[in-house]
């Protein structure tokens, strides 16, 4: 496999080729059965969101087969505009002060072993939403002790202060996606910065955290940008990584760059666990919370 140098400094993706037709190793089966239909009612009693939904989530019907979901708290509304993300941007909505424990009783209702919970970003907001954020992870703990808890963070501007509030909550795993490489961060991630995403990712990991990350491929990369990012991610020991295919959600969002080829994807790990990552799931369909509770 050829590596090719690139310019990190390239302000923006240049427009791809329309790919092909979506390769065999991204069809799946459409959701369904008993076990996604009581799941989905139980969410939309509870005024629920998840991930799984506003993100479009190919794996929906994987996990929601098996009883596993990832929460989103905070709203379904996101103060940012990411141009590869599902979640809709806008006016984020009035909390939910009774979020918290309705995550813990759901949590406890679908009797799972690894919790993953998330959130939209609520730059408005004094805090963040960090108060929501410990909360949810205080109940959920109280409610579910034998329960491992995965957070998956937004950056909070980098606001260590604000980041500590989530910490001291206690999360079994700190996740926070760098999402793409630092070249494509102005037209992928406008209002994001690699190094904050780096430096919650490090501060993180030295408070005692299992610290875990994500990236996107297909959108614009070229190879040797992703093992550079593999790299400075391993230089401040972060501890898993989980790299998948982007897919588009809408004609508004980012184009799909290629079809990444499941070999490459085997070479991601094969180079992520040779850099000292404890664990790489490197794969077409994976996302950030896919077989999470194996990651530790």
């Amino acid at each position: 496999m050829e590596n090719t140098k690139t310019n990190h400094d390239s302000p923006a993706i240049d427009a791809p080729k329309p790919p092909r037709r979506r390769p065999q190793w991204l069809k799946v089966k459409a959701p369904g059965g008993e076990a996604y239909s009581n799941l989905k009612n139980m969410m939309r009693s509870k005024k629920l969101h998840t991930v799984c939904e506003e993100a479009h989530c190919p794996n929906i019907g994987e996990c929601w087969h098996s009883g596993t979901a990832t929460f989103l708290i905070l709203g379904d509304t996101c103060s940012r505009s990411c141009s590869f993300c599902a979640i809709k941007t806008g006016r984020p909505v009035a909390l939910n002060l009774d979020e918290p424990i309705e995550v813990a009783e759901s949590i406890s209702a679908m009797n799972i072993k690894h919790a993953v919970i998330t959130s939209v970003n609520r730059d408005e907001l004094p805090d963040q939403g960090a108060e929501i954020w410990a909360r949810t992870i205080v109940e959920s703990k109280r409610l579910n002790p034998n329960v491992k808890i995965e957070v998956l963070i937004p950056d909070f501007k980098g606001d260590l202060e604000i980041l500590q509030i989530v910490l001291d909550a206690a999360p079994d795993v700190l996740n926070h996606n760098v999402e793409t490489v630092p070249r494509l961060y102005r037209a992928i991630r406008p209002q994001a910065k690699y190094e904050q995403s780096l430096k919650v990712l490090e501060y993180s990991k030295n408070q005692g955290m299992l610290t875990k990350t994500g990236m996107m491929v297909g959108i614009g990369e070229e190879f040797d940008e992703v093992i550079e990012v593999m790299v400075d991610l391993r230089r401040i020991d972060v501890d898993v990584i989980t790299i998948g295919q982007y897919l588009r959600p809408s004609a508004k969002h980012a184009p799909v760059d290629r079809y990444v080829h499941p070999d490459e994807f085997a070479e991601y790990t094969r180079i992520g666990l040779e850099l000292g990552f404890a664990h790489v799931e490197s794969a077409p369909l994976v996302r950030s919370s896919y077989h999470a509770e194996r990651h530790i």
